[in-house]
Parts: structure tokens; sequence; C-alpha cells
């Protein structure tokens, strides 16, 4: 293998995860992040939420046979998807990396059963814990279900389904997910 002229170069990326029930603000906020830290000499990279993508693209869990089965191609999606976005930003000129995804590993035990996450995740070759701690942070903004229902729409995500009473139970569903990670931060 032929040697490069590349000296090594010492970046800090720091990858975040930024969840919330359905209609959080998670893409106002994204607008926000990407500003703010390129203002101060960040590289800022989205990855971007898996789970929509599939299911525009007509991947879902209406159209797999199971819930379940969704849930592993979507979490085998968001695994590679992160692998590639740090192997990207070890490559940037910049020493200051932010990686923030747009939900997080842990985001698909909210729509599974515990018994069948644990299956899904032996079956990826991982554990709840590795993925959790995969992140530096976890940003998790509640969903507009809970106390500003006007504001509660589908009209804005096509792949939004969930109702008012079924958004504040998957909202506290992915905060249980995530109880234990040490940089959990929930923001009303």
């Amino acid at each position: 293998m032929a040697e490069t002229n590349k000296t090594k170069k010492n970046i800090k990326i720091t990858k975040i995860v930024l969840t919330g029930g359905p209609c959080a603000g998670q893409t106002t906020a994204l607008s926000w992040i990407n500003n703010y830290f390129t203002n101060r000499g960040y590289s800022v990279l989205f990855v971007p939420e898996t789970a929509t993508e599939l299911i525009t693209n007509g991947v879902a869990p209406w159209t797999c046979s199971t819930s379940y089965d969704f849930q592993v191609v979507q979490m085998k999606m968001q695994k590679c998807k992160e692998q590639l976005y740090e192997a990207a930003a070890r490559t940037m000129n910049n020493e200051k990396v932010l990686i923030i995804c747009d939900r997080g590993m842990l985001d698909a035990k909210a729509y599974i059963k515990d018994v069948e996450f644990k299956k899904a995740l032996k079956e990826i070759g991982t554990t709840e814990v590795k993925e959790r701690d995969e992140y530096d942070a976890v940003f998790h903004l509640s969903t507009a279900a809970k106390g500003k229902e006007k504001f509660y729409t589908l009209g804005n995500n096509n792949a939004r389904t969930e109702s008012i009473e079924e958004a504040i139970i998957v909202d506290d569903k992915i905060i249980s997910a995530w109880t234990g990670h040490p940089h959990l931060r929930l923001i009303d």
C-alpha cells in the first residue's frame, strides 16, 4: 500500500442526537443549530431522519411484514449512515466537526416491544448501552401534542401518522428509551 503525504489530523468529532415525539420542532432546531455552530467555526453535518426517508420511499411499518421488520431495516440503515458521516468527518479540513443525528438508534425502542428491540440489537450485532454511548449528547424536544395541541399537525411530514394521543405516547417512550444517557436534555 502506498503511503500518502497527508498527516493525521487532530479532528474533534462531536455527535449528538436531536430527537423527540412527532411534531416537536426538530426541523426548526436543526436550522438554528447549523447557524449557531457554523458561526463558531464548526463543520456541521446532518444525518437525516431514517424512518422518514424510508417511509416516503415506500418502506414503512405497514408495507413490511411487521413493525419489527421495519425497525430492523431502519436501525441497520441508521447505523450505516452514522458510520458514513463519521468517516466523512474524519476527512474534513476542519478540526471541529459536529454531527447531528435527526433521531438516533434508540428511538426504534419506542416503536416495538422491549423483547423485539433486544432481538433487533442482537441481529445487528450491538447492545443498547453501546449504541446509547455512541452519542455525546441527546436533546429531546417535546411533541407539540403535549400542551401545544393547536400546533400539532400531520401536514408538514408525509411520514407522520400519529394522532395527538399516539404522539404523546411515542414522546414518552422515546424519553424512556434514552433515559440513562448522561447528557440527556429534555426541552419543552
